[in-house]
């Protein structure tokens, strides 16, 4: 049996979320995430283009995440 590899690496699929849905992720408003992220305390955004943001789908659940294991805790 013969394995192929591919020339390409693996990549995670991800996806960048737009401010509602990231409300609608988190349950936090605009002026919230916004200053969170002033504080470091909530994943920065990235600029789609010069005029338009988004966050990775990845860091904003992983954020969710952390905030939800710190209150089991």
């Amino acid at each position: 049996m013969q394995v192929v590899h591919s020339a390409r690496p693996v990549v995670p699929r991800d996806r960048l979320l737009r401010l509602a849905d990231v409300e609608a992720a988190t349950g936090c408003k605009k002026s919230t995430i916004y200053k969170l992220m002033k504080e470091g305390k909530f994943p920065r955004c990235v600029y789609v283009t010069s005029r338009m943001v988004a966050w990775p789908e990845s860091a904003v659940l992983t954020w969710v995440q952390e905030r939800i294991g710190g209150a089991q805790a």
